[in-house]
């Protein structure tokens, strides 16, 4: 058994399902003509379950490259890492900007700085990005706001309720 750091996330996330599945076993019982508190949980650990799983397996399949690698820099690291932070960079920027912007434009304006970092400046990816953006975030929006009834923060740029 080869063990990398695949191998480790794989393990980690099979003990954590395995944790998280008791767990929603002592989840109260439902209410008559309820769904049970504990579907959705476990809707979500299975097939975390089963892609931690193949995590595994894909893990043990990898040759490992015993060439020597290079010692780290702060180049080296940013280079390597450069996508990673400037994500959740961005992603800090849109939680801090929350309180303002609100969910719908914070939303909007995170997704497609994200893409666009990801997939870069073209004029043609520009409108895709944009597209996207506004096809996934107003729906999850609407999907929330309207369907389910769950009140996300407005801003103080753009009052929706």
């Amino acid at each position: 058994m080869a063990f990398n750091r695949d191998t480790l996330v794989a393990v980690f996330f099979l003990l954590l399902c395995a944790v998280m599945f008791i767990a929603s076993m002592n989840l109260p019982e439902a209410m008559f003509g309820q769904m049970s508190p504990a579907l959705w949980p476990r809707i979500i650990l299975v097939p975390l379950t089963l892609l931690s799983a193949l995590l595994l397996v894909q893990s043990q399949r990898v040759v490992v490259d015993t060439k020597t690698e290079e010692k780290p820099s702060l180049r080296g690291l940013w280079d390597h890492n450069r996508n990673p932070i400037i994500c959740f960079s961005l992603f800090l920027l849109f939680l801090v900007s929350m309180p303002v912007a609100g969910m719908l434009l914070g939303g909007l304006v995170y997704v497609f700085l994200t893409l666009n970092v990801l997939g870069g400046w073209k004029p043609k990816q520009l409108a895709l990005h944009a597209a996207i953006s506004l096809f996934f975030v107003v729906g999850m929006w609407a999907i929330f706001t309207q369907l389910l009834g769950v009140l996300l923060p407005e801003g103080e740029i753009l009052r929706v309720y």
